[in-house]
């Protein structure tokens, strides 16, 4: 059977902004052939089996190109955003954080360690990387894989050294201040996105959530069910109970509760806010406007210590068919319909499908080598590889689209 091959062909072509960024012609001819062992045939996409199926290039050539030239990656992730920017970007668009594990054997590859990885829904010894999705309705485009380094090793200096851990990456970062370098690196490139999204796991941190404010970015994340929040009506007023101390803050009048028992009595509505392949996709939903517990700590009455109430924000309850309840909390706009709240908070699904189509279809947990530039390179090149994939596909749909418009207008003018 005659198997197309114009893919390569386009490849070359839609890669050249790209190899502007790598000056020696020997890295200019590596890397489309390492894109193009990503993308073709083979259950394998490590460097060995992408060497011999290629033919044209030695396992040296391939694996000193991604694990050991002396080149900056820098330019190739300028051209990655702007040509997802180009594919997906707008207004519309959502920029997604979250994180993925990428399973592995031993103690030697960089950050390797036993560490909760959601995607496995257990802890396993593995790689876990924070990701950056921009996508807008069911098309997304991975932006950014940066390694997130648990304790045992940056506490470590002779391991992180062992494996090439550049030094400014030799300190302890948690995934969600990896995500704001990351978003740092979008909003510098002039990617439009209108609303970030994440789950629980960044949401429920208070510095996230105040860091994506600081710039003006409106947000929609997961959250926990404990979450305490205020009403939109609570008063702060100086206490004149007697103490040992004189009163120095104000402090509300009333205590906090949790968002559970707030949306518990709330109106729930069945939501449909988009059509899957079986159908309508629908949960029940709920939201309510509250202040945020996530002010400064402060003594209550005799109520102990509490977060002070911070900005108005909505909180959405989720019920699915199941049974299970999911919460999330947003900055969008106070005039924002629940079906619009429904949809955004749901819109996270996307980059599950991304990473799914780069761990199955592109190798992204291939790499065999231990070192932090290899691992980064080569996740680089999975993402280059799903942006020429995602690009065909619009181009694809794009003519499907047109053909259909012109066949329509057709058939109307012999009416």
């Amino acid at each position: 059977m005659a198997v197309d091959e114009s893919w390569r062909i386009d490849l070359e072509r839609w890669l050249e902004p790209f190899l502007v960024g790598l000056s020696h012609p020997a890295r200019r001819r590596m890397c489309p052939l390492y894109i193009a062992g990503l993308i073709g045939p083979g259950d394998r996409k490590s460097v060995q089996p992408m060497a011999a199926r290629a033919g044209e290039v030695g396992y040296d050539q391939l694996h000193h190109f991604v694990a050991a030239g002396v080149w900056d990656s820098a330019p190739l992730e300028r051209a990655l955003l702007t040509e997802a920017d180009r594919l997906v970007g707008g207004d519309d668009a959502f920029l997604v954080i979250d994180d993925t594990a990428l399973p592995k054997k031993g103690r030697h590859s960089v950050g390797v360690a036993p560490q909760y990885a959601s995607s496995l829904g257990k802890t396993a010894n593995s790689q876990s990387l924070v990701s950056v999705t921009l996508a807008s309705g069911e098309v997304p485009v991975m932006v950014g894989l940066r390694l997130f380094l648990p304790d045992s090793w940056t506490r470590d200096p002779e391991r992180m050294a062992r494996a090439r851990i550049p030094a400014d990456r030799q300190v302890a970062l948690s995934k969600p201040e990896i995500a704001i370098e990351e978003i740092d690196r979008v909003i510098a490139s002039g990617v439009r996105f209108g609303c970030v999204l994440a789950d629980a796991g960044y949401g429920s941190s208070a510095p996230f959530r105040h860091a994506l404010s600081e710039r003006g970015l409106v947000w929609a994340v997961g959250m926990s069910r404990r979450q305490t929040v205020y009403p939109t009506d609570v008063a702060m007023i100086f206490p004149t109970e007697k103490a040992r101390k004189p009163r120095k803050h104000h402090i509300p009048n009333m205590p906090p509760v949790c968002a559970e028992e707030v949306l518990a009595g709330q109106r729930w509505r069945k939501i449909s806010w988009r059509r899957g392949t079986k159908g309508a996709l629908t949960c029940h939903f709920a939201a309510c406007r509250v202040r945020i517990a996530d002010g400064p700590k402060h003594r209550i009455f005799d109520k102990g210590v509490s977060r002070m109430p911070g900005d108005e924000v909505w909180i959405i309850g989720e019920r699915r068919a199941t049974g299970e309840r999911k919460y999330y909390i947003s900055n969008l706009p106070a005039h924002t319909t629940l079906k619009t709240l429904a949809a955004a908070v749901k819109a996270r699904w996307i980059c599950e499908q991304a990473h799914q189509q780069l761990k199955e279809e592109l190798g992204l947990g291939h790499f065999e080598g231990r070192s932090w530039t290899g691992l980064h390179r080569h996740s680089l090149m999975t993402m280059i590889a799903y942006a020429f994939l995602q690009s065909r596909r619009l181009q694809v749909a794009g003519r499907k689209k047109k053909s259909l418009g012109t066949a329509a207008a057709t058939e109307h003018a012999g009416c």
